[in-house]
């Protein structure tokens, strides 16, 4: 009979912030980051967020309980902040006890304070040095800092130049997303002055997760050069696959291409339910706080049916598929519990390597 296996762990700012045995995140994608991602994530140790961007209100406190009833451990949610019933999902966060709060955008002041009142650690994605010196001002508890190698909505900078930074630039504790899908990475990060890593392909890319196995194949058969970064989804750069419908978007103008999102956007208003009042208030919000044009509100509103084609409905010819460059060193789909497991086994061969002792163990049966 054997006995538990010992996977090391790391101790930093991020896994004290959290409460988690490693610092490794997993991030709110749309469409994949569910409850069953979530809660496999955060039974292995890391930090897992569901993504409440596409929920309802009422599907949001449906996933937090089902990651409540399948493990005890922190996990966080991942909130739009120009969502008009925003108020409402933090009212919920709050009631059910959520350890965090991430946000894609940064949310406004008046919400990261009543939010840390509460207790919750908020914790907003930044894609430039910026940001990270705004929201830091504004006090929240960490960052995520996507370089310009992650995976959807990004930025032109590199994570091996934003990541420091950043670093340099404020003293709360920073997780560097954008590249990362191993050990080695994470102790790169760490010698860049980060107290963790996030990832997104890489938990996207496991058993858990609720992708079709017809589209993770895609992502498997895809090299490092088989992403593009464009802006024909929702008017604002995202870096996708080179797959499904990406070239027939790119190659589509003017009025063609408005069509198009149109009918997606009432696709999607019909699918969700939401009221058309709130998606145009939405629609408003984004065009007065992100300075975008009418056209990519429109556009904005075609995106999720991109999405939900290829992640939620396993169409990979019609839908779109957001992925990080790292897309290409991915070659296993293991369960999220392995690849936490074999990150921290890599970290710690790495720091032996280059002499920096051992890693604290922590028993997994």
């Amino acid at each position: 009979m054997t006995g538990p296996v010992v996977v090391p762990s790391l101790r930093t700012r991020v896994t004290d912030l959290f409460g988690v045995r490693h610092p490794v995140v997993q991030t709110g994608m749309g469409y994949v980051s569910d409850a069953t991602l979530t809660a496999a994530t955060a039974r292995a140790g890391g930090l897992g967020i569901i993504a409440g961007g596409m929920l309802s209100l009422d599907e949001l406190a449906q996933a937090i309980d089902h990651v409540q009833q399948h493990t005890s451990a922190p996990f966080g949610v991942n909130i739009r902040a120009n969502q008009e019933d925003v108020d409402k999902r933090v009212a919920l966060l709050i009631r059910r006890g959520v350890k965090v709060a991430s946000f894609a955008l940064a949310p406004r002041r008046e919400l990261i304070d009543h939010l840390k009142d509460a207790g919750l650690v908020v914790v907003p994605s930044i894609g430039a040095r910026r940001h990270a010196e705004k929201v830091a001002e504004w006090g929240v508890d960490a960052v995520i800092v996507q370089g310009g190698e992650g995976g959807g909505h990004t930025g032109a900078v590199p994570t091996s130049l934003l990541l420091p930074q950043v670093v340099d630039a404020v003293d709360i504790p920073v997780i560097a997303a954008g590249g990362y899908f191993d050990g080695r990475g994470l102790v790169s990060a760490l010698a860049y002055g980060a107290d963790g890593i996030a990832m997104g392909t890489r938990f996207m890319m496991t058993t858990d997760s609720p992708v079709a196995q017809a589209v993770k194949d895609v992502y498997l058969s895809k090299g490092v050069t088989d992403t593009v970064v464009t802006r024909e989804i929702d008017g604002v750069p995202q870096r996708v696959l080179r797959a499904g419908t990406i070239d027939a978007l790119e190659s589509t103008r003017g009025p063609q291409r408005m069509l198009r999102a149109a009918r997606n956007a009432v696709r999607f208003q019909r699918l969700s339910g939401t009221p058309w009042s709130h998606m145009i208030r939405e629609g408003l919000a984004m065009r007065r706080h992100e300075g975008l044009t009418w056209s990519q509100v429109i556009m904005a509103a075609n995106a999720p049916m991109l999405y939900r084609a290829a992640l939620r409905d396993g169409d990979a010819e019609t839908g779109v598929m957001a992925t990080g460059q790292v897309v290409g060193l991915i070659d296993d789909v293991p369960t999220v519990a392995e690849l936490i497991d074999r990150i921290m086994t890599e970290a710690q061969t790495v720091l032996e390597r280059l002499g920096a002792g051992r890693m604290s163990g922590t028993a997994h049966e």
